[in-house]
């Protein structure tokens, strides 16, 4: 991480607005949060100020949100930020910033799902208005996209790690979970438009259920299995199976041995970064280990109708 040596202030962000959209800058300007890449500022009830600040690849993600997001947005049947202003580098600021749509809702990493149907039937329905085939000028994925083997290295000196620390239960478990997905058959179809990166902290709530999905910064085109992974995060116990019959079009068993994969990657990254956070190291939020843990609880445990099964398909594609 690399946090930019400008500090970010509501009164800069004002200053900035009077520079380039002064017809806001009368707002009321507050702190929002400070995610992975950028800094968010609500501005007034409606609107937030979305400025890159920890990482120097910040000022491309904004960029690529800005070209993208207001095209797809229509389509989607819950809230996401959409980009409405763009600020340009200046002596104040010299980088890239937008100004999008407010999002309510608390994240999914501090306010977990509890209604688990009503999220999986909302999630299902929003990952089948995104995932339509993307045109051939879409991004690239940033560490995410591509076959799963290319991770196999970084994957299993993470999994050591975390073993080392005594943070995995059943760390065999886990490996023959990477071990079935890596063994799946990649992806045939069409480049699909995907979120990229739908973690809990990426993932709003309200009463319990799904409310908005926020940081399109990894929106690329590939292999829906990354996304269709979000169910074994984000959806409490039980909840998976009715996500994967509500998504359309029905999942292949491929991708869902691949979605398994991508799952346990993930879960395997928020734990150590949950720890960090619980150690107070850079870069760690506590936050998001508890929902990591519940994951990997839930790939590795064995279906009740199969159990001599380790992971059998759950459907069979209609």
């Amino acid at each position: 991480m690399t946090h930019t040596e400008i500090e970010v202030t509501a009164e800069l962000v004002r200053d900035l607005l009077r520079d380039q959209h002064h017809d806001l800058a009368d707002l009321p300007v507050r702190l929002g949060a400070r995610g992975w890449d950028n800094q968010l500022w609500r501005l007034g009830d409606d609107l937030a100020v979305r400025l890159p600040w920890a990482t120097e690849s910040a000022d491309e993600l904004l960029l690529k949100e800005h070209t993208w997001l207001p095209t797809l947005a229509p389509r989607l049947p819950l809230p996401v930020p959409v980009p409405q202003r763009l600020g340009e580098p200046s002596t104040r600021f010299p980088r890239p910033w937008i100004v999008t749509t407010w999002v309510p809702g608390e994240p999914a990493d501090r306010a977990p799902v509890t209604r688990g149907a009503e999220a999986a039937d909302a999630l299902a329905a929003f990952l089948t208005a995104l995932h339509q085939p993307a045109p051939e000028q879409a991004p690239a994925g940033r560490d995410r996209g591509g076959s799963l083997a290319d991770y196999s290295e970084g994957f299993v000196k993470g999994l050591a790690s975390a073993t080392e620390m005594g943070l995995i239960p059943d760390p065999d478990a886990v490996r023959a979970v990477w071990d079935d997905a890596v063994a799946a058959p990649d992806w045939t179809g069409p480049a699909l438009w995907l979120h990229g990166d739908l973690h809990p902290a990426n993932v709003l709530t309200t009463d319990g259920t799904i409310c908005g999905v926020i940081d399109f910064g990894d929106l690329f085109a590939g292999d829906p299995a990354g996304d269709l992974a979000a169910a074994w995060s984000l959806l409490p116990d039980g909840a998976a199976d009715r996500f994967y019959d509500a998504y359309q079009p029905a999942p292949d068993a491929a991708t869902l041995r691949r979605a398994r994969g991508w799952a346990v990657r993930r879960a395997l990254g928020g734990i150590h970064i949950g720890e960090a956070g619980v150690r107070g190291r850079p870069g760690g939020k506590a936050t998001w280990g508890p929902p990591a843990h519940a994951a990997l609880r839930r790939l590795i445990a064995p279906a009740p109708e199969q159990a001599q099964v380790p992971f059998p398909s759950r459907r069979q594609p209609r």
